[in-house]
C-alpha cells in the first residue's frame, strides 16, 4: 500500500515542487514565508491546481479541542504543504508535519524551504513513519 500512495502522489508533488521552483526564480530568495505561501497561490492559479488556504482543523486532546491547527496550504485535498525559510529542513520539521498529517488524516506533507538561492524540499509520508 505504502508503495502505491507514493506513486499516486509523485506527479502532484512534482507538480508543486516546479510551481515552488517557479516562486523562486521569479521573486528570490530569503524573504517571509507568508510571500512564499501567496506566491505559490497565485502559481497554483495560474496551473490550475486546486488548493485550500488557512484552512482551520481542530487539535484534540482526550476527546476535547484543546487548540486549532492552521496549515498554509492543502493541495487537491490531498496534501500540505508547509512553506519555510530556515537553515535547512532537518528532524524537527519532519516531526512537525507528522503531527500535522494526524491532525488533518492526511498521509503527504511537503516541506519547502525558500532561505536558499537552490530549493529544498521534502516529501514526508505518514505512513513511512507510523507504528
Amino acid at each position: 500500500m505504502h508503495t502505491n500512495i507514493k506513486l499516486q502522489e509523485q506527479e502532484i508533488v512534482y507538480q508543486i515542487a516546479g510551481c515552488a521552483m517557479e516562486v523562486l526564480n521569479v521573486i528570490g530568495h530569503g524573504l517571509r514565508e507568508k510571500t512564499y505561501e501567496r506566491a505559490l497561490c497565485r502559481e497554483f492559479d495560474l496551473q490550475g491546481i486546486k488548493y485550500s488556504q488557512q484552512t482551520v482543523f481542530p487539535v484534540e486532546y482526550k476527546g476535547e479541542m484543546i487548540d486549532e491547527y492552521i496549515p498554509d496550504l492543502i493541495v487537491e485535498g490531498r496534501i500540505v504543504i508547509d512553506a519555510k525559510t530556515i537553515d535547512g529542513i532537518g528532524k524537527n520539521e519532519v516531526g512537525q508535519m507528522l503531527n500535522y498529517l494526524k491532525i488533518i488524516k492526511l498521509n503527504v506533507g511537503l516541506i519547502i524551504n525558500f532561505k536558499n538561492p537552490k530549493l529544498e524540499w521534502k516529501r514526508v509520508l505518514l505512513s513511512e513513519h507510523s507504528r
